[in-house]
Order: structure tokens, then C-alpha cells, then sequence
């Protein structure tokens, strides 16, 4: 469990809980969480971050519960914000004001190694959503999720934004030779675990393996890259290819739009409505070995780079932070407004 803050500079205190965060053995995780609280604090918010580990087991959050009593009465909050469903738990009860927001296997479930989702995923959805009917208010990173949180909650849509200055095209050769990789090759793209089952790398595996009598292609991977060497790898590969069984809204979508890749991807998450009218990109029909391998071979023999970053430039991180701060406010407003004697329900408030 760790903790971290910055001087203040304004008079809004927020505590962030998390059960996703860097650690030592995996410090590429959720840079989008990482790249979300940076921007926050940045633009002037008073942070204090509570991280913990759950690992899907009820003692971890019991002690998680308790330590983060100890370490940050609830009291001197303005506004208590969960990252992930399950996080949300441990703020509760609390007479703050809660805002949760759901990335998608909260919500979703998780998918084991045989494919299907499981027990476990059952559970975290329940707790998820028990966490959403208390909440003040929730947000969800594409529309789609919206209905898998129970009837009467308030919510707002905020994706997850991307850094515009860091994700930029630059020359593909110069890309390549940074990173060592072929020049002369065909390169496709798999930004994500190749050992996490809901990414599904064997079927993205299959898909460019058809692809070898049409092109000399290779299959990139970049479970462990740091964030900040994505951008090198988009401008080092021909393709950006999603095969996931669900997704909230992927990131690696939006970023790879900003650095005009083109994008071939099953229909998960909000990926039509990011690649829609994106020519050179391609939403799979289903998802099928045959064809996903079917629209990565038109999008990688048309050869070009894609006019991406007019689809995204509304997610500039900036402007999220912006619109979560806005809301941060709208909510600690509206709490005021019931300590002072309101009678209507604040996320009933809110949602009105």
C-alpha cells in the first residue's frame, strides 16, 4: 500500500482509492490511472493516493478497509474517487461524497484461461455494482458500459484521455532503428499481456500467421514496454491489432489513432465509434481467425498511415482532466448544498 501527495493549491482535497497501480515487478501497469492522477494533480487538485492489492481475496480488502482508516480519516475529504468498481468498497460507509469510475472488467467480469469468464468475475461484478447503487455518482469510459450498472444510478461518460504531446507521428525507419527492429518487414502491433486470456494473443497469433504468403510480417509484442516507448513502437509498426473478448475503452486505440496507425480490431468496447469514417482503419465483422486476417491484410496492403488525430483530439488528457474536475466540483457543490439542509438524495441531485 502506498501513499502520495502534492502541495496544495487549491482547496479541493480529493482521496483517490485504487486497486490497480505500478509495482515493482509490473511498472507498466494502468499508465492511463498513472497519466490521469499526473494530469490532475497538475492542473492544481490535491491528491492523496491510497493503492492496495485485492487479489480476488476478502481478507486483503479487510485489511485494506481498516488501513486506509488509519491513514487518512475519511473526514478531511472533500470528495473520495475509486478507480475501478471494487475499489469503491473500501470508502464504505462514508459520509463523503463518492464517485467511482468503472473501466470495463469490473463490470464485464474476468475471462480465465479457457476462455470463459468466471466465478470470480461473477463476484466482482456483484460487488461492483452493490459499490454503484451507493455511490454519488459513477463514471464510465464508453457508453456501452452503462448498462451493465444497475437502473437509477447516476452516471456520466469520461473516457480516459491520451497525451496528444507524447503520442505523435514521426518517420516509421527512424522508429525502427531506435528499437532494433527489421526494416523491411511487415510489422503488426499487439499492445496489450499476451498472457492476460481476455487479450486473446492466440487468436491475434493466428490471425498474422495467415497473412505470410502475402507478406513478410511479424508479429510485435510489448506486454512489458514502458509507456513511454509506446509512441516508438506505434510509429514502428504497420498495424495496431485488438483481439480482446471485452474491453472498456482501449487506450491503445486512442493512442494509436493519435499517431496515425492504422487500427484493425474486433467489435469491443467503443472501437466503432472511435474508427468510424477512419479510412485505412477496420472493425472486424466477428471473430473469426478468418476474418480478422482478412481485413489486416487489406489495411496492410494499402500501406499507408491514417488520419487519426482529428478522431482524438477531444481526448486530449488535458480536456478530460478538465471535465473531471468539473465534476469534482459539481459534486462537492451539490454535498454542500445537503449538508445545509437539502432533503433529496445527492446522487439523485446529481443525476438531475
Amino acid at each position: 500500500m502506498t501513499s502520495s501527495s502534492n502541495p496544495p493549491v487549491s482547496d479541493l482535497r480529493v482521496l483517490m482509492i485504487t486497486s490497480e497501480w505500478p509495482s515493482a515487478d509490473r511498472p507498466e501497469r494502468v499508465p492511463f490511472l498513472v497519466q490521469q492522477v499526473s494530469r490532475l494533480r497538475g492542473m492544481g487538485v490535491y491528491i492523496d493516493l491510497f493503492t492496495f492489492k485485492g487479489n480476488k481475496n476478502p481478507l486483503n480488502y479487510m485489511r485494506a478497509w481498516a488501513c486506509l482508516r488509519l491513514k487518512y480519516p475519511l473526514s478531511q475529504y472533500d470528495l473520495i474517487h475509486a478507480q475501478f468498481g471494487q475499489s469503491g468498497a473500501l470508502a464504505l460507509p462514508t459520509n463523503r461524497p463518492l464517485l467511482v469510475t468503472f473501466r470495463g472488467t469490473d463490470l464485464q467480469g474476468n475471462v480465465g484461461a479457457n476462455g470463459q469468464y468466471t466465478w470470480k468475475g461473477r463476484i466482482l461484478q456483484r460487488l461492483s455494482r452493490f459499490v454503484a447503487r451507493r455511490a454519488s455518482l459513477n463514471i464510465v469510459v464508453s457508453e456501452h458500459l452503462k448498462r451493465f450498472l444497475p437502473a437509477g444510478c447516476a452516471v456520466e461518460v469520461i473516457p480516459s484521455g491520451v497525451d496528444m504531446e507524447l503520442f505523435t507521428p514521426r518517420n516509421q525507419r527512424e522508429a525502427r532503428r531506435q528499437l532494433g527492429l527489421p526494416l523491411d518487414k511487415k510489422l503488426v502491433l499487439f499492445a496489450a499481456s499476451c498472457s492476460r486470456p481476455v487479450k486473446r494473443f492466440g487468436l491475434a497469433r493466428a490471425a498474422v500467421a495467415k497473412l505470410t504468403e502475402d507478406f513478410d510480417v511479424q508479429l510485435v509484442t510489448t506486454g512489458a514496454v514502458p509507456h513511454s516507448l509506446m509512441p516508438a513502437y506505434m510509429n514502428a509498426c504497420d498495424a495496431l491489432l485488438l483481439t480482446s473478448s471485452h474491453e472498456g475503452s482501449p487506450n491503445v486505440v486512442k493512442e494509436a489513432l493519435a499517431c496515425q496507425l492504422p487500427v484493425v480490431s474486433v467489435p469491443v468496447g467503443d472501437v466503432s465509434e472511435r474508427l468510424r469514417n477512419i479510412e485505412g482503419c477496420a472493425v472486424c465483422s466477428d471473430d473469426s481467425v478468418e476474418t480478422i486476417a482478412a481485413d489486416l491484410r487489406q489495411v496492410l496492403g494499402r500501406g499507408l498511415r491514417v488520419d487519426g488525430r482529428p478522431a482524438v483530439i477531444d481526448l486530449d488528457d488535458r480536456k478530460i482532466g478538465q471535465q473531471i474536475i468539473r465534476l469534482y466540483e459539481k459534486i462537492v457543490a451539490t454535498h454542500k448544498g445537503v449538508d445545509a439542509g437539502q432533503t433529496v438524495p445527492l446522487r439523485e441531485r446529481l443525476a438531475g
